[in-house]
């Protein structure tokens, strides 16, 4: 379509073109395909399970080579924490004091969140600051009603002009209460760090957030350095990065109508964690970790989370180091057919790689090209925990529209629930993605991938959203782990549930991986 001049000064000001705004909106009209699900990976299919005895090599196999190497922990952290207090929001938006009390408001509406949150208020970390702060507004607080007490609390957390707790990024809320201290999920990121992520006790860590947030990032880190780094015996080198605005995509109406503002500008939308690869494409680190910011643990869990990630990481480099091998001898045509065999065999049995049934076909020259081909690529191995019914995505085998089979993570809004089958198989899907990823981004020669080359872009989300009151749809890229490293080799590894401990909501922080005692 073409766009007025105001319009187009707009998508130009974005760092974008017509052409590319168009082709979005294209893709809001034809629609985006749903992946299509042979079957969900399990054990023994796609997934590892480890023996003790191959964790303690693998683990080992880490611990002797990491001094060798330049490690990063990327960690998305852009999100803020207003999802965590939702079923407060609501609580305050339609509870009236005058008209019944705080209990009838849980019966009428079957709450189940504000109940844990009443009960558990003391235990959170925040709550000192929160009862102090309230009864500082408010001189007679002590002498309110049990009701009244609880709907002033709500407010302090919540008013922009108090704590206002839902503005702040997740990853600065205080999560944990220590005898001396409260800690945020950011700074248990970095005690994570120095327990796996240290190479010649340096940890990097990298934080993808809001520009807006930086400098309350950067305040955080220089008042707990000291302390952490004397604790940890580490150093750490902290960076940050932005959601690029390039990456952002053009809001439409539920007509595919480009979605206006109130001042007839049009409306641009953050394209979701897709957006990062470009960040993550930005660096050259030899092993990088991949984390979200919510999902850590109080200190006495974290040597159980270190061990299983110096597992996934030992599985990478052991795997890697073979590939490597292999790409070598690649490069040399006289390769024996046995040999051409062996790293068809590996590629199958390792990589999760489905290899053409015509390759026997095939002339030992294009055999050799082949298997290039499929080896020198980036690899990811991914820890994947037993479904226990947390929403998102999971490990499965996908059919692409070729005929080809690949592994991949896929989100629940990517698989057509209209379709039976499509949705048992989800349904009956055995395991669940945590999101805790070990990657490898460097090719045998010792040269970074360039990520945006192992993209599937057809593995793009439309989802809707409301914005001003209004219904649009949106726009988001390949997930990260998702699409985004769709065409990269994976390996599947079962880690235990106990190292997922996300805080969705603000009643997971009293879960006990979240309490101290």
């Amino acid at each position: 379509m073409s766009f007025s001049i105001k319009h187009t000064k707009e998508i130009e000001n974005k760092g974008l073109s017509v052409q590319a705004v168009n082709k979005q909106l294209e893709l809001f009209k034809a629609g985006l395909p749903f992946m299509f699900l042979k079957s969900a990976a399990s054990i023994g299919n796609g997934i590892l399970s480890l023996s003790s005895k191959e964790k303690t090599f693998f683990s080992d196999y880490y611990m002797s080579h990491k001094d060798d190497l330049d490690i990063v922990k990327f960690v998305p952290a852009s999100g803020a924490a207003t999802r965590m207090f939702k079923f407060l929001f609501e609580f305050l938006e339609s509870y009236n004091p005058k008209k019944e009390s705080v209990n009838s408001f849980l019966n009428k509406n079957n709450a189940t969140e504000l109940p844990l949150f009443f009960v558990g208020l003391e235990k959170f970390s925040f709550y000192k600051l929160l009862l102090d702060e309230t009864k500082a507004l408010h001189c007679n607080f002590s002498d309110l009603s049990s009701d009244e007490k609880r709907v002033l609390l709500i407010k302090t957390l919540l008013d922009a002009d108090k704590l206002n707790y839902s503005f702040y990024p997740k990853g600065l809320l205080p999560f944990h209460k220590y005898k001396t201290s409260i800690a945020t999920a950011f700074e248990e990121h970095l005690y994570e760090a120095a327990a796996y992520a240290a190479s010649n006790n340096v940890a990097k860590l990298h934080f993808t957030i809001s520009k807006a947030h930086k400098s309350i990032f950067e305040k955080e880190f220089k008042r707990i350095q000291n302390y952490v780094e004397n604790k940890t015996k580490t150093t750490f080198t902290i960076s940050f990065s932005y959601q690029n605005e390039t990456t952002d995509t053009i809001a439409v109406t539920p007509d595919n109508k480009p979605f206006l503002d109130v001042d007839g500008s049009l409306c641009f939308r953050p394209s979701g964690h897709g957006a990062l690869l470009s960040n993550l494409n930005d660096f050259e680190g030899d092993l990088m970790f991949i984390k979200n910011i919510d999902n850590v643990v109080v200190c006495r869990f974290v040597d159980e989370v270190a061990e299983n990630k110096k597992v996934l990481a030992g599985v990478l480099l052991e795997t890697q180091k073979q590939a490597f091998s292999y790409l070598k001898e690649l490069k040399n045509e006289t390769l024996s057919e046995q040999r051409v065999i062996e790293i068809a065999r590996f590629l199958q049995r390792k990589l999760n790689v489905i290899i053409s049934s015509e390759f026997e076909k095939y002339s030992l020259k294009y055999q050799i090209e082949y298997l290039e081909t499929k080896l020198n690529r980036p690899i990811r191995v991914c820890g994947m925990v037993k479904n226990e019914g947390e929403p998102g995505g999971g490990p499965f085998w996908v059919k692409d529209e070729g005929g080809h089979l690949s592994l991949q993570i896929v989100e629940s809004s990517q698989i057509d629930k209209e379709n039976k089958q499509q949705l048992l198989i989800l349904k009956n899907a055995t395991h669940f993605n945590p999101v805790d990823i070990v990657c490898g981004i460097k090719d045998y020669k010792g040269e970074t991938f360039d990520l945006s080359k192992f993209v599937d872009h057809k593995a793009a989300f439309i989802t809707p959203k409301t914005h001003l009151g209004k219904a649009l749809k949106a726009l988001e890229l390949p997930g990260l782990w998702n699409g985004g490293m769709s065409n990269w080799n994976t390996i599947f590894v079962e880690v235990p549930t106990d190292t997922f401990n996300p805080v969705k909501t603000v009643n997971d922080l009293l879960k006990i991986k979240h309490q101290v005692v």
